[in-house]
């Protein structure tokens, strides 16, 4: 079972092909997207996230293009600074460009990848030697094994295990990010601003001109008659005050912005048959959950698990569920209150959380403050699989 199509361009998907390449198999990665998305907002690693980065070979590549961040300064509804948040704590030990990583990931994969992009995957049917797979545009292909990297509103689960609405679990935050003018001339650093129940997000980027936004607000259900996110966006943070006005005139020209739901998704099993999840599709469990380091992680566990087993998905997929079951789990529980803590809902609670800040940030509580922020990405320790080369496996002694 040589031959493997991936649905998901991100950062999940070029991950394990990357692995899958280097073990002897053949992979395709299909993306509904026209093209590789630059930008983005920043993803970082910590504890032992970072082994997976060393066994890649890319660790170096990543460090040439992290962000540098320093410090986070965290400001009160008057917009003073009350606390500052170290980088280690929110950007981890490397911290990188969403794009960035990706571009990474597809330079060093596409030249054993087949990558088709601006398609996706309409049907999965199981038959006794494969999965035949039906797409929106390109013609009907059976493979040995499908692999479903395509986030947390994964098209791959939807058909082989059911629609969203069974496994999602909505917090009622709801989030959105841009590029911006660096309009207030941040260096390596970054903004918390928060009013009751609505959050801003203000970091700059590489050189200094632009700045990530990310934007906040705690809503039970958006209007489903309104399709305009920006026209929500203005309504929920008109009245803020602070830098508001010049962000949402940046709003209305971005051309990269992205929005969506802070929710978590919890399944009983990664596999099914043929078809396997990794990251997100399989256990989306938002900020705080160790979400881009632990998905290739888990890329890294399934390409070993399957080269281990010779390709026998009835062998691999056990093994894989079972080596990353604990992890998944610890990220979900560490994320579950990430909107509370991330949009307070009361002035009461935003103070609170400043005093949290200060408290954690004190040099007698910061050591167990950055344990804390480690502790799911330390649950899963990488162990070593079959050897890859160049021409397929050869054993590890």
């Amino acid at each position: 079972m040589r031959n493997i199509l991936i649905s998901g361009a991100s950062i999940a998907g070029p991950a394990l092909a990357l692995w899958l390449n280097r073990y002897g198999f053949t992979t395709t990665v299909v993306e509904k997207a026209p093209a590789l998305r630059d930008g983005g907002q920043a993803v970082d690693f910590r504890g032992n996230q970072l082994d997976v980065l060393r066994r890649s070979g890319l660790l170096d590549e990543v460090r040439r293009h992290q962000t540098n961040m320093g410090p986070q300064a965290v400001l009160d509804e008057r917009g003073r600074q009350v606390a500052s948040i170290p980088a280690e704590f929110m950007s981890g030990e490397v911290e990188i460009l969403r794009g960035d990583l990706s571009r990474i990931l597809f330079d060093a994969t596409k030249d054993r990848t087949e990558y088709v992009f601006g398609d996706r995957i309409t049907s999965l049917t199981e038959v006794a030697d494969g999965v035949e797979v039906r797409f929106a545009h390109g013609g009907p292909r059976k493979f040995d094994l499908v692999i479903g990297a395509d986030g947390l509103h994964s098209g791959v689960r939807a058909l082989a295990f059911g629609p969203e609405s069974r496994f999602r679990t909505d917090t009622g935050v709801h989030f959105a990010g841009f590029t911006a003018p660096n309009h207030l001339g941040l260096d390596r650093s970054g903004l918390l601003y928060n009013v009751p129940g609505r959050g801003v997000m203000l970091q700059s980027k590489h050189g200094g001109a632009q700045a990530n936004v990310g934007l906040w607000f705690r809503a039970e259900r958006l209007p489903a008659a309104r399709r305009d996110v920006r026209e929500i966006l203005h309504e929920q943070f008109r009245d803020v005050g602070w830098e508001m006005p010049a962000l949402l005139a940046a709003l209305d020209e971005a051309d990269d912005l992205f929005a969506d739901s802070l929710c978590q998704v919890h399944l009983d099993h990664y596999t099914r048959g043929r078809i396997a999840l990794v990251g997100d599709a399989a256990w989306g469990a938002g900020p705080g959950g160790g979400g881009t380091g632990l998905a290739m992680m888990t890329a890294y566990v399934l390409a070993g698990e399957l080269a281990a087993a010779e390709g026998d998905h009835r062998i691999a997929f056990p093994a894989y569920e079972r080596e990353v079951r604990g992890a998944a789990e610890a990220g979900l529980k560490q994320a579950r209150g990430a909107g509370g803590f991330l949009v307070p809902a009361t002035s009461a609670a935003i103070r609170r959380r400043i005093l949290t800040y200060r408290l954690l940030c004190a040099r007698p509580l910061f050591r167990l403050f950055l344990k804390l922020a480690v502790k799911a990405a330390n649950v899963l320790t990488l162990k070593d699989y079959p050897a890859a080369t160049s021409g397929g496996l050869r054993t590890r002694r």
